[in-house]
Parts: C-alpha cells; structure tokens; sequence
C-alpha cells in the first residue's frame, strides 16, 4: 500500500477540513510549519474592550509561553509592538518583529523583563480582522532551539501564503465579537486614572502618551515622530514625568507603570485628548 506523501497540499487540504473546529488551529500550523520551519507558533485574539484570548500555542521549548499568562495578558502585552498594530488597525498582511520594532526596543524594560526570557530570536506575524474591532494575530517564531532567524527565502514564501492564510483566519474566527473604539488615549486615560488612584501623581495626557511610548522602547526621536512633536519637546515631557513621579530611569518608570496596566480598565467617561500639557 503507498503511503501518502506528507506535502504542503495535503497539510492544507487538512487545515481546510478542519475550518470551524477545534482542531484548525493545529492543522492550520502543521501547514504553515512545513513551509517555514518555524519552532513555534502564538496565536492571539486582540479586542477593543478586553484582554487578548489565547487561540493557540505551540512550542517545544517551554521559555517561549512560560509567562503568557502570567505576565503578557494581563497587562504586558499593552507594550507589545503587535498589539500596537493591532491599535493602529494596520492592513491586514505579514509583518516582522525587526521591521515594526521601536528603534530602542531591545534596549527597553519590556524586552527585559519579559521578551528576552522567551528566547526568541525572530517573529513574523500574519494579522487579520475576522470580525470588527478584532484582529488575529498568528505569530510564528525562531527560538534558542533552532537559535537562527528567518531566511529571506522563508520570509518570502511566507509572504506568498499570506492571503491563504488571512482568509482562513476569518473564515475560522470570524464569530468573535468586540466593541468600543481603542487608542492610545485609551491607555493613556486607564494610566492617568490609575496613577492618580494609586499614586496621587497627576499626569497630563501627554506626559501619559509619552510614558507609554518610552515603556514600548521608544526613543526620543521615535517618540517626537510618533507625536508630531519635535525632539526637544519630548525631552521636556520626559523630564515633566520623571520628576512628578519622583523616578530617575526607565527602570523606574516601568516598576511604577506596569503593575497599572495590569488593573482592568476603569469603568469612566471618554480618555482626554493627548493635545493637553
């Protein structure tokens, strides 16, 4: 009797089969691994009004989700640059971790509290929107186990596959629901809320927004392009900021800031506009 030959086809034709079931998730991965070789695979619901829901995971090396729940979901993945396409509803395509990065980002608290101790070391992202005001986001990654990142020849192929894969993301999470509108001034609202809270520390919406751009791995100049404002000026706010919260460093501000992110947002009136000082 012949034994089938395990193809990329047939890995698709059975990911196809598996569209509305519990068991896409793997075989959509078990298509996608065969092509690009990954060693892992993160896939994540984003939304308006809640924390992310975890759709699958897939790993063999157990750094590489230890601190999913732990850490990124509640509250941590606000400083992710994913998410951040997710707030800028970016079109739906393949984006890389290296090329949508801040310009500080392996430099920044975020990297070094939680993403360093994943272990890896390249990530490509399929992003797409099944529902309104949700995205999907199907993160492969490269780790220590394999400990190289993509090739360009994997990172074209998977470039080829992204329209079949954006559309079996919808077909299959297409019944997600979400609400609301989401913006940084969303999170900048939730941080001056909770700083005043828990901090008697006013913060302008400005100095909020450049808080969080900071955290995120952000330079100045990133931060004055990001804003419209010049260089300067976002020094002046850094300087606003590290002195009412009466800190001295990234290190510091991130301490202070994170645990906030990690309270469920408050149950108020609109964010005030970032154009306030």
């Amino acid at each position: 009797m012949a034994v089938p030959i395990d193809t990329a086809e047939r890995r698709l034709g059975q990911a196809i089969a598996a569209l509305g079931t519990n068991g896409f998730a793997a075989c959509f991965y078990a298509w996608l691994r065969h092509g690009l070789d990954c060693d892992n695979a993160t896939m994540l619901a984003y939304f308006q009004d809640r924390r992310p829901e975890i759709l699958y995971v897939c790993a063999a090396a157990t750094e590489v989700h230890e601190n999913l729940e732990n850490a990124y979901l509640p509250g941590a993945y606000l400083l992710d640059p994913f998410h951040d396409l997710h707030v800028r509803k970016v079109p739906p395509g393949l984006y890389r971790l290296r090329e949508i990065a801040p310009d500080a980002f392996t430099r920044n608290e975020y990297y070094a509290a939680y993403y360093r101790a994943t272990t890896l070391i390249d990530e490509i992202a399929y992003v797409s929107y099944p529902a309104p005001g949700v995205s999907v986001h199907v993160c492969l990654g490269r780790d220590a186990g394999s400990g190289r990142p993509f090739s360009a020849g994997n990172i074209g192929l998977a470039r080829k596959l992204e329209p079949i894969a954006r559309e079996l993301c919808i077909r299959q999470w297409s019944a997600l629901t979400s609400s609301g509108d989401y913006a940084d001034a969303t999170i900048a609202g939730r941080v001056i809320a909770a700083m005043r809270a828990r901090h008697a520390i006013s913060l302008s919406p400005r100095q909020a927004e450049v808080a969080l751009l900071i955290l995120r791995g952000h330079s100045s100049v990133s931060i004055g392009l990001r804003l419209g404002i010049s260089p300067q000026t976002v020094k002046v706010f850094r300087r606003q900021l590290y002195r009412k919260c009466n800190i001295s460093s990234t290190a510091e501000l991130f301490a202070l800031v994170m645990p906030l992110l990690s309270e469920p947002p408050p149950k108020t009136g609109p964010a005030p506009t970032p154009d306030a000082a």
